[in-house]
């Protein structure tokens, strides 16, 4: 396939460019494909090391250029708490050439309450997506075990749609498919943008089937995203004008995929 041919995937459907400043996350996500890269594909750091995240001091204070369309921070680990203060000054730093910024997390109400506070004059240049891969918490609790639980995720969406921000959502992985329209309608009423579903990828790669409670999510994750269910979800929620499709669905039910990156945001 040529430069011109090669379709586009990932975080590119959404972002010309990604921004972090930090190695490591906390959450503990155990399909996340940043940990497997650090980790596993380039040994960069430990595992233990990964979960104690470190700031880079020199990617928070740097100035940036203005991009050519939305740039995504972060890629490659979350905001949290402990880390919140270095994400805002980022932030600033980004924001400050007129960037529009799509700032992507699993949000802890805390974080983005004081986002919030600090960019409301900004808040036409931000679209925030927030994380809600499932409703059910003892599902969220296993794939993502330090992450917020549903209820603080949901608190998070409707503060910042109060406030007047764009907001959208990423339902990728689903973890809970049997219960994704009723997902998509419990936080329907309050995204301004979009919802984007995804399939979990390259799981043989990235998930270690090491206890059986795992071999058993994986059996459960398998089946609820073979191509006949992903066909399903994609024909019920097709005429919703939140839903917004990631290449992993849109290799399934024959969609074409991007070219050129940021186009769908």
């Amino acid at each position: 396939m040529t430069a011109a041919e090669k379709r586009i995937r990932g975080t590119r459907e959404w972002a010309v460019a990604d921004i972090d400043c930090c190695t490591g996350c906390s959450h503990g996500c155990r399909y996340c494909y940043a940990r497997y890269d650090g980790v596993v594909k380039k040994k960069r750091v430990s595992a233990s090391e990964w979960q104690h995240p470190e700031v880079r001091s020199a990617d928070v204070h740097r100035s940036f250029p203005l991009y050519p369309g939305t740039v995504m921070f972060p890629a490659n680990h979350d905001i949290q708490p402990e880390i919140l203060a270095d994400c805002i000054r980022l932030l600033h730093n980004l924001l400050a050439p007129g960037n529009s910024i799509l700032i992507v997390s699993k949000p802890h109400l805390l974080c983005i309450e004081e986002i919030c506070r600090t960019f409301n004059n900004s808040r036409r240049q931000i679209l925030f997506r927030f994380s809600i891969t499932a409703i059910d918490n003892r599902i969220l609790q296993f794939w993502e075990p330090a992450a917020p639980a549903y209820e603080e995720r949901l608190a998070s969406l409707r503060h910042a749609y109060s406030r007047g921000f764009q907001t959208s959502i990423s339902i990728e992985p689903m973890l809970e498919s049997e219960k994704i329209e009723e997902l998509v309608d419990q936080l329907s009423p309050f995204v301004s943008h979009s919802i984007w579903i995804g399939k979990m990828n390259k799981i043989k790669k990235r998930v270690s089937e090491d206890t059986p409670q795992m071999a058993h999510e994986l059996q459960r994750i398998r089946k609820e995203q073979n191509d006949e269910n992903i066909a399903a979800i994609y024909h019920r929620l097709k005429n919703n004008s939140l839903i917004r499709w990631k290449e992993s669905i849109k290799e399934v039910v024959g969609l074409e995929l991007l070219r050129q990156p940021g186009l769908d945001i």
